[in-house]
């Protein structure tokens, strides 16, 4: 790989923060810090950074600061905004792409305006909203997806049947998280393109036992498959890449990320939800496409703070 770390390099491994997600941050953070510790020249620190102690981040002896932060205030664009605010030279998405895709129904806003396949759905910001959800969601289906609009790691999804369990759901979807959404189910098969500098991964295809790729399907089910190269109509497969990417640019996203997508039996490839900050853990899915396409974990983020460097002034 064409890197020069000549004269050293000192990075900073941001992870932990606070929400829901703070333990998969810290897995992803050690897993990326593990992994360049192993790079001479390279100084790594690995620091469980939380929002009331910000000192590391006026370290002017910091080159990079790579952020592993899953949830809302580390990857909904609160900790970019600070970043830049500081002019410190950071990994990923900057604070408006990552708002935009952070905030579920403005992600799959800026979807629809790029015209690009994504399913229905009603959004519940209120409770005169809640009071006349059924209404709405006759137009849209019979079976739905309830999400909380701002969370990660599938936290708070459900599905179910009918508009009386849908309201129901939404209703203690919304007394514990807020704002949420309900989308239209679509059946299909799972999968996931990651993104690396503006070019795509090789495809994988997600099967779990459990009613979809849920939270404990993602972090603690070893019996969950990730498989590649189980599409095999090109066409479907060049439109599934094409999707992912022009997903990835209409929302102004930089760097890496990872799009997952449901591909309906007519061969549709539906945007179900777009990551800027993916996991870096042993079940992660970018790290798996990283290494199908012929990169270890240390040389996928040795090539995230080559990108970043490049912004650098």
């Amino acid at each position: 790989m064409d890197f020069n770390t000549s004269g050293g390099l000192k990075v900073a491994v941001l992870m932990g923060a606070i929400g829901s997600e703070r333990q998969v941050s810290l897995a992803s953070g050690k897993c990326i810090a593990d992994a360049l510790k192993k790079i001479p020249d390279i100084e790594i620190i690995d620091h469980d950074f939380l929002p009331d102690k910000p000192w590391i981040l006026d370290d002017k002896t910091i080159d990079v600061f790579f952020l592993a932060f899953h949830g809302e205030f580390g990857e909904g664009g609160d900790m970019q905004e600070i970043c830049e605010r500081k002019k410190l030279l950071f990994t990923g998405c900057d604070s408006k792409s990552s708002r935009l895709a952070f905030d579920k129904i403005a992600c799959k806003e800026a979807l629809e305006k790029a015209r690009l396949p994504t399913p229905r759905a009603v959004e519940i910001r209120n409770q005169q909203q809640l009071a006349d959800i059924e209404s709405k969601l006759e137009a849209i289906g019979k079976k739905f997806v309830i999400k909380p609009i701002k969370q990660g790691s599938s936290v708070g999804i459900q599905i179910v049947d009918g508009l009386a369990a849908a309201k129901s759901a939404a209703e203690e979807c919304f007394d514990q998280f807020g704002d949420c959404m309900l989308e239209e189910f679509i059946a299909g098969r799972e999968i996931t393109v990651s993104i690396l500098e503006n070019m795509t991964l090789p495809v994988i295809e997600i099967k779990t036992v459990h009613q979809f790729y849920d939270y404990d399907a993602k972090y603690n089910d070893d019996n969950t498959q990730y498989l590649f190269d189980t599409i095999s109509d090109v066409e479907i497969l060049n439109r599934i890449n094409d999707i992912a990417l022009k997903s990835f640019k209409a929302l102004g996203c930089r760097d890496f990320g990872r799009i997952d997508l449901i591909i309906s039996p007519d061969g549709t490839p539906y945007v179900i939800e777009i990551n800027t900050i993916p996991g870096f853990t042993a079940h992660s899915l970018l790290p798996k496409a990283a290494a199908k396409a012929g990169m270890d974990m240390t040389q996928l983020c040795l090539r995230i703070i080559q990108t970043a460097l490049k912004r650098k002034p």
